[in-house]
């Protein structure tokens, strides 16, 4: 009822203003019947680009989920499937998971009868789930043995609960049977049952951000029908990782939102898991609980051999014989884990270094040692890696590190996101983080830009005035007066940035594909908010551009307020057709999964193509009205060039504050605010994304959909505490 009543309020201000518009310029004195004739052909557009877009918006509003078919379901199904597959193949490869093979961790049931349900719910009698996560095809049958395939893998740090999450998932994915849930990894960070109680309302939003091309090709309510019908088997990475409380709060979630047939996987280290089911006060249904046996030194010697070459640049003995004899505790107790033994090949073996300190003084201590890994693990990977530019190197950066450079920007971004509690590095929240989010940097950010862009606007449209009046003078034309109602107009963009930027921190990314807004969904502000908003920057723009003319205050004011109305009353309309026009550009990315610098590159070009929809429209709109002002130019000879000039610049600084204020998804600006902010600082590298994505291809780093976390939660600790890092 109340939006039907400021719709219905919104057209009576918009006749009434636009016949009190068309009275004034039709009593002006317009010299010609064409001018007349112009006039009200403008009007009569408006009027009729009003009723378009009224049309298409109200053609919308149908919700996106009564669209969604069965086979519609089916298809995104599939391209889930591939999706998945190929996002955690490629992860894969660039993990080296299997080379030359899985480490070959074994796993049984948890000896802690608290942590899991009664055998006889969980699988056939007698229950067993011993399996090896180099055997793949072992562990996805021992998976599908189990009543409602529920399994929670256990373990401490280190112990490779994830990468056996991953190799159960790609297994799954290549021995699936029709009509199989495909298996999802997501992180369980940001699920907050408080306010999404139900799993599947989480995960349907969690699809729709990591895989965006699901919405763009088969609408936004494909994740949730996905979710909510059971096509999907949600892989739950780091129970671990939340807070306390929030881990309990997740498992009396999940035994509420889950349903005879729905299966999961969920990693978490087994104390974070035991403290878990003693707040919830259960434990989790039907679910398998899994915990890993250590390493023996047999098994250590035999991986570590097949990673070396047959003819080794150091000798390796005294390490297998300190391994065999047990003269090397610490080195016995590191290397007894997956994260240890990997650490040793990654310090050692992958630089074809001297592993003499292996069995040394480091060899007795496993907390000195484990330090020591984690303090090589940075210049080994920088120093076994050289740079290519071929798409098929995937283990090879593009650019060439320094180390120390290298681990000092890993570290910043450490102790950021341990700041924040977090284990997720996203790009889209780099200004939340760090600061940047602030009025002042915004309103900054603002200033400049809008200024330098419209004085440069104006020294080269006033040398091209000069230059055709034969005063070749930048000055020339009231040169100051522009340069003046430059810095209003940065004022103005700065004011906008200083009050939109914190929102654009807490927006996700978005996508020309519609990755991020579900089509058929209603566009939130409508027509009416937009009018009036685009009225009160339309009143301070023509203020900014009548103080170019040089005329009296009152004379600037009514000018402005001139310009203001007629730009106040299009701009819903503007807001309307810029997001029509996004929408028929959308197209299926059905092919590519969505990465960190995809998802940069989506936000990018959305806010791009959105700038420029909004600065041809204005342009457009402001030509045909500039055109029409009687004695706007006074210099006749030469109207058209000061009109070009003058309308190109006004478009776009309207532009500009409008795609500063309009939709919702600005990520691309706020990240550009806040890496410009930190290179000045030399905290980040200016290029961010790309020194991110050489990290990955170190391994260093590695991907959960458009998000970013270290290879190991070790390795984030080790760099947020370590000394050299404080400043």
């Amino acid at each position: 009822m109340r939006r039907r009543v400021l719709t219905q309020a919104g057209l009576a201000l918009f006749v009434g203003a636009m016949a009190g518009m068309l009275l004034y310029f039709w009593r002006t004195d317009l010299e010609t019947a064409d001018q007349r004739a112009s006039v009200l052909g403008l009007f009569v557009a408006v009027a009729g680009l009003a009723l378009t877009v009224h049309g298409t918006l109200r053609d919308r509003r149908t919700p996106a989920s009564s669209l969604v078919t069965g086979e519609t379901v089916r298809a995104a199904r599939e391209a889930l499937g591939l999706l998945v597959a190929e996002q955690w193949r490629e992860e894969s490869r660039v993990r080296s998971l299997s080379d030359p093979h899985p480490i070959p961790v074994r796993w049984r049931l948890t000896e802690d009868a608290g942590l899991m349900d009664h055998p006889h719910l969980v699988g056939p009698e007698p229950l067993r789930f011993t399996v090896s996560s180099g055997q793949g095809a072992d562990l996805a049958q021992a998976f599908r043995k189990l009543h409602r395939r529920r399994l929670v893998i256990t373990g401490g740090p280190g112990s490779g609960k994830t990468t056996l999450a991953v190799r159960l998932l790609l297994e799954l994915l290549d021995s699936a049977a029709p009509g199989e849930p495909v298996p999802v990894l997501v992180t369980l960070t940001g699920w907050d049952p408080a306010e999404r109680p139900r799993l599947h309302d989480w995960l349907a939003v969690r699809l729709a951000r990591d895989y965006p091309a699901l919405t763009s090709a088969f609408g936004g309510g494909v994740t949730g029908a996905l979710a909510g019908q059971g096509h999907v088997l949600p892989v739950l990475d780091g129970l671990d990782e939340l807070t306390g409380e929030h881990r309990g709060a997740v498992i009396r979630a999940l035994n509420a939102s889950l349903a005879d047939r729905d299966g999961f996987v969920l990693t978490s280290r087994a104390d974070e898991l035991a403290e878990a089911v003693a707040e919830a006060g259960d434990v989790l249904t039907a679910a398998a609980v899994i915990a890993p046996l250590p390493l023996s030194p047999s098994v250590v010697a035999g991986y570590l051999r097949a990673c070396l070459p047959p003819r080794p640049r150091h000798s390796w003995s005294p390490v297998f014989t300190a391994l065999a004899e047990g003269t090397a505790p610490g080195l016995a107790e590191i290397a007894s884990t997956a994260l240890g033994l990997w650490l040793v090949r990654a310090g050692y073996v992958a630089p074809a270094a001297d592993p003499a300190p292996l069995t040394g003084d480091l060899a007795q201590d496993p907390d000195r040692l484990r330090a020591h890994l984690l303090d090589r693990l940075i210049p080994a990977a920088v120093a076994s890696r050289l740079t290519s530019r071929d798409p098929a190197e995937h283990f090879r950066p593009r650019r060439t590190w320094e180390a120390e450079r290298m681990r000092a920007h890993l570290a910043y971004l450490a102790r950021l996101m341990t700041a924040a509690d977090t284990r997720d590095l996203a790009w889209w929240q780099l200004a939340r983080h760090t600061g940047a989010g602030r009025l002042r940097t915004g309103f900054l950010a603002g200033v400049v830009t809008s200024t330098v862009a419209w004085v440069v606007i104006g020294f080269l449209g006033r040398l091209v005035y000069g230059v055709a009046s034969g005063e070749p003078n930048w000055l020339t034309y009231n040169g100051r007066g522009w340069f003046l109602s430059g810095v209003w107009f940065g004022l103005l963009f700065g004011i906008v940035c200083a009050f939109k930027i914190k929102k654009w921190c807490r927006e996700t990314p978005g996508s020309l594909s519609g990755g991020t807004r579900p089509r058929g969904g209603r566009r939130r502000g409508g027509t009416f908010r937009g009018a009036a908003v685009g009225f009160v920057l339309g009143v301070a723009v023509g203020l900014g551009y009548g103080s170019a003319s040089g005329a009296p205050i009152l004379a600037t004011a009514l000018f402005g307020l001139v310009i203001g109305l007629l730009f106040g009353l299009t701009s819903g309309l503007v807001y309307g057709l810029s997001s029509a026009i996004a929408v028929r550009l959308e197209a299926p990315t059905a092919g590519t999964a969505g990465t960190p610098l995809s998802s940069l590159r989506d936000d990018r070009a959305l806010n791009l193509v959105r700038l420029v929809v909004l600065d041809v429209v204005f342009t457009v709109l402001f030509g045909l009205a500039y055109g029409l002002l009687p004695g706007a130019v006074p210099v006749a000879e030469h109207r058209a060039v000061v009109g070009v000039v003058s309308t190109v610049g006004v478009a776009l600084m309207f532009g500009l504050l409008f795609a500063a204020s309009v939709g919702e998804h600005h990520g691309w600006p706020a990240y550009l605010v806040a890496t410009h902010r930190l290179a000045r600082r030399r905290l980040l590298p200016r290029d961010l994304m790309s020194f991110l994505d050489d990290a990955h291809r170190l391994g260093l780093l590695r991907t959960v959909g458009p998000i970013y976390q270290f290879r190991h939660a070790a390795l984030q600790d080790h760099l947020a505490l370590s000394d050299d890092n404080r400043k």
